[in-house]
């Protein structure tokens, strides 16, 4: 029988969760599945009526014995279908609750957990990408925690970082520019230390949330610090990898992250880290490797990044630790192997 991935369009976009979905499609499919990707119109997660509509053509267009899984940012489309998601079987793919995303209003979370409460508990398994992840589904969603798998991302084995060179820290920031990941706290932060030597490159989407990355670009000038910035937008592939290879610090302010894919890469290449501790992002960083901040807190992550940014020795002490702890992180060679375990609990 077939796997049918159903997943918000575009498939092919830069983010951790799609790169997730991506890299389990294809060791999937090296194990020898059978897997579809079914491309989800309209807006979403706040599904529009074109996501609705979209969300119920595909269940209708699947034959009877497909095997579903649901990316959960697509998943609260799905509403009117949830007791034909729970006959099918379907298993639901949990990057992070989209109830718990930032930069919706009250109004908008509210109901999207009303609906994500109800859809949980529809489908016959959920697959989450990180152990915090599937604590909170089960304490704020109410859900068994029998009923939920974990399946963290994988890394490739990767060249440590050699760094910039100097002179100076050049501090690398991966992650779209929306309000969730916190690139607002990273600017104010630093805009604190003008009296050290620093540049920033911000690699991620700016299409998603136009006016955020507007509002982004504005702070570093309002901030005097814009000639310092590079905004680099969307980086994929061997352009990625070099801006991996010639930093000396990854940051990232994120206020949630579900596991922390792009910290994960910084560390298995040897980077060290300054982060907020939003979600499993301060799990996945080993003691020694990391400058951790409360979430939030431009102020206090500008104190932690102070001494690392002018203290090379420092640096590489972190570094040390980032690279020893990188080189325990799952690899992807095995998550596909793991995920079809978590699926034939659900399909057995």
């Amino acid at each position: 029988m077939t796997l049918h991935l159903l997943v918000p369009a575009p498939f092919d976009a830069i983010s951790g969760g799609y790169i997730y979905d991506r890299r389990m499609v294809d060791g999937l499919r090296a194990l020898g599945e059978s897997v579809e990707v079914v491309e989800l119109p309209g807006r979403h997660p706040a599904p529009d009526e074109a996501a609705e509509a979209g969300a119920r053509a595909a269940v209708q267009a699947l034959p009877a014995d497909a095997r579903i899984i649901v990316d959960g940012l697509g998943l609260p489309a799905f509403l009117p279908l949830a007791q034909e998601l729970t006959a099918r079987r379907a298993v639901a793919l949990i990057h992070h609750p989209t109830a718990l995303e930032h930069g919706a209003d009250d109004a908008t979370r509210t109901v999207l957990k009303a609906k994500e409460r109800a859809l949980f508990a529809a489908c016959a398994r959920l697959v989450c990408t990180s152990p915090l992840t599937a604590r909170r589904v089960a304490e704020d969603f109410g859900i068994e925690p029998l009923r939920i798998g974990v399946v963290e991302p994988g890394t490739d084995d990767a060249p440590r970082a050699a760094g910039s060179g100097g002179p100076g820290c050049a501090i690398l920031s991966v992650g779209t520019l929306v309000p969730r990941k916190g690139h607002d706290v990273l600017l104010r932060a630093l805009g604190r230390l003008t009296d050290l030597e620093w540049t920033l490159t911000i690699a991620g989407d700016d299409r998603r949330d136009a006016t955020h990355a507007q509002t982004l670009r504005a702070l570093a000038e309002e901030l005097g610090i814009a000639q310092r910035v590079t905004f680099a937008g969307e980086v994929a592939g061997d352009a990625l990898e070099a801006l991996y290879h010639h930093a000396d610090l990854f940051a990232l302010a994120t206020r949630w992250e579900g596991y922390g894919m792009a910290a994960a890469e910084a560390m298995a290449r040897g980077l060290p880290l300054a982060i907020t501790a939003g979600g499993a992002i301060a799990e996945v960083v080993v003691q020694g490797s990391a400058i951790v901040s409360p979430v939030d807190d431009a102020m206090s992550l500008s104190k932690g990044m102070r001494r690392p940014i002018f203290d090379a020795d420092l640096r590489a002490e972190m570094a040390a630790a980032a690279w020893q702890g990188g080189q325990r992180l799952p690899r992807w060679t095995d998550r596909a192997q793991a995920f079809r375990a978590e699926l034939d609990k659900a399909f057995a």
